[in-house]
């Protein structure tokens, strides 16, 4: 099908928690020359993380007021509720915006919500000019999805009750099946054996021919992964998904909760309890922005599994509550007056 021009295209970003995605969509933004940008972010969980953080960005072709965070739930299963009105907002801006890029949580299935771009009001208007698909190199590299992801197949082998994949598996798995590119990140992490193996693990898991990139720090020629055109609401049939015959679906696998901390006056301490607590709880995801005592600058958090990345990214903004809070994300049932304790001792 030949995309009409008068369609605004979007391109959606998929891929599991922590993968890159954001560092990705921050550095198309930095480096999408000419074009004036929307961004609608979905979170897992109840702060807006990775929306503040492209708010951050200044860039001039995507001011803050065309990045729309949507926190309400997972975006493949409040379509109706909360992207639409996004579009319509987006499509309702004084200044025509150009390109769409749209950000998953990374617990979405990226099917539901392209399924959404056939119905009449929406496609006459938008249209998906490719899924990209971010997945952690380093994590598949050793033999994962997730950087916890032995401990969750052990958990799944003792539960004889259990009688399909592991959940996090089947999310990795919809969302490459669903992908018209795999940007493999953290590459500069990786020897070449490390990153064969990486590209291997993902190969696998894919139904047909994909390209896969690799990025380290989300750096990657914009030309490479926008203006594709590919209309992918007219191809989705061909993108089988272990979720293809329900009619809807939930994340009841997943808990998220926030943890409200006082200033710390070490970060090197707090990433190490950061760190302790992942590998102790199971848990996928920290994420956050924390005051540290004395610094007018502040600290952002970013956590896979045990992996802690922490930096200050901007000095506190004058009347702005310095807030320290971290959302937290891991499978059903873990424990969050344990993670609460370690975090904050």
């Amino acid at each position: 099908m030949s995309v009409s021009f008068d369609r605004v295209p979007c391109t959606v970003v998929t891929g599991f928690l922590g993968a890159g995605k954001t560092t990705l969509i921050r550095n198309l933004i930095e480096n999408l020359k000419g074009k004036r940008l929307a961004i609608i972010v979905n979170e897992f969980g109840d702060v807006g993380i990775d929306g503040d953080v492209l708010k951050g960005c200044g860039i001039e072709s995507c001011p803050e007021d065309n990045i729309i965070e949507l926190a309400n739930g997972c975006i493949c299963c409040t379509v109706a509720d909360d992207f639409v009105p996004a579009i319509d907002q987006i499509l309702a801006m004084e200044q025509r915006v150009d390109h769409i890029l749209i950000e998953t949580s990374g617990l979405a299935l990226p099917k539901p919500l392209v399924q959404a771009f056939q119905w009449p009001d929406v496609k006459a208007r938008v249209t998906v000019d490719a899924v990209i698909a971010v997945v952690d190199g380093l994590a598949l590299a050793e033999g994962r999805v997730a950087d916890d992801h032995e401990a969750l197949e052990a958990q799944r082998q003792a539960d004889g009750s259990i009688d399909h994949d592991d959940p996090v598996e089947e999310v990795f798995e919809d969302q490459v099946a669903c992908a018209d590119m795999i940007v493999l990140t953290k590459s500069d992490l990786l020897d070449a054996a490390g990153l064969a193996t990486a590209r291997d693990r993902v190969s696998a898991h894919l139904p047909r021919a994909v390209k896969i990139v690799s990025a380290a720090n989300g750096a990657i020629d914009p030309a490479v992964l926008i203006g594709l055109g590919l209309a992918v609401e007219d191809d989705i049939e061909n993108r089988k998904t272990h979720h293809d015959d329900e009619l809807d679906h939930d994340h009841d696998d997943f808990d998220s909760f926030v943890v409200d901390l006082a200033a710390v006056t070490d970060a090197e301490q707090l990433a190490a309890r950061i760190s302790a607590t992942a590998e102790a709880e199971n848990v996928l995801r920290i994420k956050g922005f924390v005051e540290v005592a004395n610094k007018p600058m502040r600290l952002q958090v970013q956590a896979v599994g045990s992996r802690v990345n922490h930096y200050f990214d901007r000095a506190w903004a004058p009347g702005e509550a310095r807030a320290s809070r971290l959302v937290v994300i891991g499978e059903k049932g873990i424990d969050r007056a344990a993670i609460e304790r370690m975090l904050a001792a």
